[in-house]
């Protein structure tokens, strides 16, 4: 894949029609991730999840800089931060109490990215930045397969909204979700901009009506 079919890929993956959701085939990718569970508002280790992955990512993207120029390497931009969201087994989620919610953070990586040359970045930052968390990051293949995803605009806690009209969507096209957690995709900074004003794109596994 080079650097124009990547870009293209980003652009249909991360950017859905800001007022319709839609429905797409989701490649497999790989990925820089991290697991967790608990509120991220008050989260120490989701602090940390995100600092480490951004390290790592921005370590691959710099590696030109510091003398090192990967096989396939392109310029392109560090991707958005990304989550996957569930719950224990069993348990009946209640908004209000986060503490439960089980989390995987991660950041796509491009295609020229070897699990070989991530473990060397990855060592690397851990050792210079001294990011324990970097000690959990991993490098893993998703395969999400066919999804539905909507652009949400708004505070966190207003989600349900567009959840509600994204499963109405699927089911008018006659889809149903394959799995009780979801997929979130963060194309504002949370740490820097407004509530009112963040873009999150979210996505669901689904697939044909029985």
């Amino acid at each position: 894949m080079d650097k124009q079919e990547y870009d293209a890929l980003v652009k249909r993956l991360y950017f859905p029609p800001a007022k319709q959701p839609q429905i797409l085939t989701v490649p497999s990718m790989r990925y820089a991730m991290i697991d967790g569970q608990g509120d991220p508002n008050t989260s120490e280790a989701f602090q940390d999840a995100v600092a480490a992955l951004y390290s790592v990512s921005y370590g691959i993207k710099m590696l030109p800089k510091k003398g090192t120029v990967p096989p396939g390497y392109f310029e392109y931009k560090v991707n958005a931060l990304e989550g996957l969201w569930t719950m224990p087994e069993g348990v009946d989620f209640d908004p209000r109490d986060k503490s439960r919610l089980i989390w995987t953070l991660m950041i796509m990586q491009p295609p020229f990215v070897t699990p070989e040359l991530f473990e060397e970045v990855r060592i690397v930052q851990r050792d210079r930045k001294k990011l324990a968390a970097l000690d959990s990051v991993r490098f893993e293949t998703l395969d999400e397969g066919l999804c539905a995803q909507a652009l949400h605009v708004g505070p966190f806690d207003t989600e349900p909204e567009t959840f509600d009209k994204l499963h109405a969507f699927i089911e008018q096209e006659g889809y149903e979700r394959v799995e009780f957690g979801h997929h979130e995709i963060y194309m504002s900074d949370f740490r820097k901009t407004a509530p009112e004003k963040l873009k999150t794109v979210l996505r669901v596994r689904i697939r044909e009506k029985k």
